[in-house]
């Protein structure tokens, strides 16, 4: 196979880990669409045995998102929080895991609801200043989970800084880069030992896939999460892997747009009257703007807004008023979205500790799509007025 690892980026999204298919020279790779293998004899296949552990399609994938991260190894599951459930896993009872004050829900529920009863203990920290963990950890801490920018109020942590920190006490760092994808930033490149991607959103892009997946350099690390994955089954099927694998080819030309957008969008928004507060890394004010600066290309597609008028009645008027942008969870695809997290995607964490990271009844989160930015400007005019 040839090497794509020091070819540009939209070279790499189109051609790594693929290769035309043996047989019949097809250019896209084959879906197999396949639950077992023929064997010659016990023992004796072709490397594959039963496809919960390898698919054809599936080890493509792979092989292309490993190498959008400058990473060695990659393991794909059925949803993104099947990949978080994964490295959660990796521990046990007693372990300890410094997380960010300001999570996506799914994670928050499956940290707090699930792996707590389990004996799993999480510290919830500000995590915008990378020396906040010191304080946290001890001989029992075992993990280091962030997302950056965060969702939904686009905290951005220093990725560097919180992996330097995670090596000296040998703790395995993991960064969620969802928010960002592999074309805007790259953990890996900056120390994180696993990056995690809700593959649903960026690297799918088109909102007709579920997915999650976990890179690293590490080859202990990718084994045991590869045997995790094996052994629990949250495997995704072929014609998902296919699906991916054809929206990855598009991934820098739709970031493009993305960021064109976001910017455009964040700067209308930002000086509009009723908007009290506009989140977006771009701004040189945003808090870690500096940092975002260096371990990011551009700013990416993700706003949140707080309206001024703090009534549910108009947060939730204004929700639905949308005719381009359409009110769904996700995000990430090349339709916009507008979302509102208290209700949908961070309703599992206690009202309480919503508010106090930003998750306000108020706060709508912003997916810019790729559309004409004219159209989605007008758009968020009307359904603001």
């Amino acid at each position: 196979m040839e090497d794509f690892s020091t070819k540009g980026f939209g070279t790499r999204a189109i051609h790594a880990g693929v290769e035309p298919d043996p047989s019949t020279g097809a250019i896209m790779t084959p879906i197999y669409q396949t639950s077992t293998y023929v064997q010659e004899s016990p023992g004796v296949n072709k490397g594959y045995g039963y496809a919960r552990g390898k698919n054809p399609t599936r080890e493509a994938l792979q092989a292309n998102l490993a190498a959008l991260e400058n990473g060695k190894y990659c393991v794909c599951f059925s949803s993104g929080v099947a990949a978080t459930d994964a490295v959660l896993k990796l521990l046990s009872p007693g372990d300890e895991v410094i997380t960010g004050d300001d999570l996506y829900g799914g994670t928050y529920r499956l940290f707090v609801n699930l792996y707590e009863k389990f004996g799993i203990k999480f510290h919830f920290v500000d995590l915008t200043n990378a020396d906040n963990v010191t304080a946290y950890i001890n001989a029992n801490t075992k993990l280091i989970w962030a997302e950056t920018p965060t969702n939904p109020t686009m905290k951005i942590i220093d990725i560097e800084a919180l992996a330097k920190t995670a090596k000296q006490y040998n703790i395995i760092m993991v960064a969620d880069n969802t928010f960002a994808s592999p074309y805007l930033q790259n953990p890996l490149n900056l120390g994180a030992d696993i990056v995690m991607h809700s593959v649903t959103k960026y690297l799918g892009g088109h909102s007709d896939v579920v997915m999650g997946t976990l890179i690293t350099n590490d080859e202990k690390l990718h084994q045991q999460l590869y045997f995790i994955l094996n052994s629990s089954g949250a495997n995704p099927g072929p014609m998902d892997s296919f699906l991916v694998l054809r929206g990855i080819k598009t991934l820098h030309l739709r970031m493009e747009r993305h960021c064109q957008n976001g910017r455009k969008i964040a700067e209308y928004l930002k000086n509009h009257p009723k908007i009290e507060k506009v989140y977006w890394p771009g701004f040189p004010e945003h808090p870690n703007h500096e940092i975002a600066k260096k371990q990011m290309r551009d700013f990416g597609g993700m706003i949140s807004i707080v309206l001024k008028d703090k009534s549910v009645e108009n947060t939730f008027r204004v929700a639905s008023s949308f005719k381009v942008f359409s009110l769904a969870e996700s995000l990430g695809g090349v339709e916009s979205l507008i979302n509102h997290p208290a209700t949908m995607t961070h309703a599992s964490i206690p009202k309480a500790e919503r508010e106090k990271s930003g998750v306000v009844d108020n706060l709508l989160r912003l997916s810019v799509g790729v559309e004409d930015v004219e159209d989605l400007i007008a758009d968020l005019e009307q359904a603001l007025a």
